[in-house]
């Protein structure tokens, strides 16, 4: 085989391997191995190339198209990302709000949509929130009784967390918690990207009768630092239209239900 036709095949099988990975999200080196007719020590080769092109991301015994793992980013930053999908999220959200309800809102960009889509709610409402911008805008609202959780204050995402803030809590119970997420795989579960946060999250799951995760489609596949739960421990999920056709049946086989607006 000429020097030519290596190349050209080995680019072949690259592409193969990228398709494959768009089409199914997470593919094992055996089942790639088998698929392309190559050995195993072959397929690692190509895939260690390929991440080094920085086109895919390899784990235990398998190779997804990017990196699962996220830090810790400012809430400046992250408002200005996927807008219309977590004001459309929220906008869903708003609208599974009662009269006389007592519900949780957590922190996160998509939360603040939240409040601002609750700001005219005109009946009698009680909302428990970690988050100091959803306090400054539902408190606006006399029919709103807003009880702010105290704690140590992270300024990357303007929110309380703490013992303070968890022993509040047990003295609540609340219909629904609006939970915010960094990052939700099915098999690991649900994370952010502070491990206070995540502690006072399952203490939040604990206090409310259904938990809601409001997340754009870009959290699933991604991992934090810290899990918060498993996927299991949540009842549904409210998201956009990005989320792919395999999360959607991988969530579904777990009893999640699944709401997804359009934008």
């Amino acid at each position: 085989m000429s020097n030519e036709e290596t190349i050209s095949g080995l680019a072949q099988r690259h592409k193969q391997i990228l398709d494959l990975l768009l089409e199914k999200g997470s593919v094992s080196v055996s089942a790639l191995a088998e698929r392309l007719k190559v050995s195993e020590v072959t397929l690692r080769k190509d895939l260690s190339a390929l991440e080094q092109q920085k086109k895919l991301y390899r784990t235990h015994g398998s190779a997804i198209l990017a990196s699962p793992y996220i830090s810790d980013r400012h809430v400046n930053e992250k408002e200005k990302q996927n807008v219309n999908e977590k004001r459309a999220i929220a906008a869903h959200a708003a609208r599974m709000v009662s009269a006389n309800d007592s519900i949780i809102i957590a922190s996160g960009t998509t939360m603040t949509f939240l409040a601002r889509g609750l700001y005219d709610f005109s009946d009698r409402l009680t909302v428990i929130t970690s988050a100091l911008q959803v306090t400054s805008i539902l408190s606006q609202n006399r029919e709103i009784e807003v009880i702010q959780l105290g704690g140590f204050v992270r300024p990357s995402s303007m929110s309380v967390v703490g013992n303070s803030a968890e022993e509040m809590l047990r003295d609540f119970h609340c219909s629904k918690l609006f939970l915010g997420v960094d990052g939700i795989t099915p098999d690991f579960g649900l994370t952010t990207t502070n491990v206070m946060e995540a502690n006072l999250n399952r203490t939040m799951i604990r206090t409310a009768q259904k938990v809601v995760v409001l997340a754009d489609s870009m959290k699933f596949g991604r991992i934090g630092f810290s899990k918060i739960c498993e996927t299991s421990d949540i009842d549904e999920i409210i998201t956009d239209e990005g989320i792919s056709p395999l999360m959607r049946k991988q969530l579904s086989e777990m009893g999640i239900e699944t709401t997804v607006v359009s934008i």
